[in-house]
């Protein structure tokens, strides 16, 4: 197969995980199979046949309208499985066909996947979690086997990663907790980082712990705030802080830990400190 040809399936073959993401975000949450029954639309129940299931394609070729009632389809759908199948083919780009590619893919897809349905639900479905740190745990043994480790992490690191992800987002959430009066953390919290530990090992899960701090406070004071204030000011009501899904930030900050966490430490020890 020649490179044009595997990159071109590696496209197709992200847009239909992202297709099935799209199904784990949507049902997960509402503690549904992901198996069966099959899709239907959410309005008038319409079963979804093949020809309207096709990445990307269907939503375009329906002028994202459900065939059966005409409603509008969100165009999150596409734009998810278009994400994915950049991100399967970046993978591929990067690091060729290879198992490290593999490896970045489905972490960066979990990682999407857990952003998304945090973000909308305020939840984070173990079917994620799990699955991944089942992964990276298999995957750090395959990967010491064929010689393809970086960026990640290996077995024994991976081990002491996610217990180091595990307990310093519990801590994290057990001092939020002390000092806000209500919950900080949810348990899908300290599951995401146990499972990004396995990938990262324990210095970058915790720069991954930094960072989506560091995301977070820029977001809510830069967005959450401002907006929520302002809301309140015009309603005369006292502004009350909204709860803000952690995992959002998490995600990508384990995911930027993951391709420029090295880089980032280097920078830190020798740009900032000199040595």
């Amino acid at each position: 197969m020649s490179e044009t040809t595997f990159r071109i399936v590696t496209f197709i073959v992200g847009a239909s995980i992202g297709s099935f993401l799209n199904v784990c975000i949507s049902r997960w949450p509402l503690g549904l199979s992901v198996v069966k029954p099959r899709s239907r639309c959410p309005n008038c129940g319409h079963e979804i046949a093949w020809f309207e299931n096709i990445p990307i394609l269907s939503w375009l070729a329906l002028r994202a309208r459900c065939r059966g009632c005409g409603t509008s389809i969100s165009p999150v759908y596409p734009l998810v499985e278009l994400v994915v199948a950049l991100g399967w083919l970046a993978a591929v780009v990067e690091f060729g066909p290879s198992l490290t590619a593999l490896r970045v893919a489905v972490f960066g897809t979990l990682l999407l996947g857990i952003a998304l349905t945090d973000a909308e639900h305020y939840v984070i479905p173990d079917g994620f979690t799990a699955f991944g740190l089942v992964w990276m745990l298999v995957m750090a043994v395959a990967g010491v086997m064929v010689g393809e480790t970086v960026p990640f992490a290996d077995l024994y690191d991976a081990l002491i990663g996610a217990c180091v992800g595990a307990g310093a987002i519990s801590i994290a959430g057990w001092l939020g907790e002390m000092a806000f009066k209500k919950e900080a953390m949810g348990f899908g919290d300290v599951t995401l980082m146990a499972m990004a530990g396995a990938a990262l090992g324990p210095g970058r899960t915790l720069l991954t712990v930094f960072l989506g701090a560091l995301i977070g406070a820029v977001v809510f004071l830069a967005v959450v705030f401002p907006i929520g204030w302002a809301n309140s000011k015009r309603r005369g009501t006292a502004f009350d802080p909204p709860l803000v899904p952690f995992g959002v930030f998490l995600a990508p900050a384990a995911l930027l830990a993951l391709l420029w966490g090295q880089s980032m430490a280097d920078w830190y020890v020798h740009g900032i400190l000199g040595r």
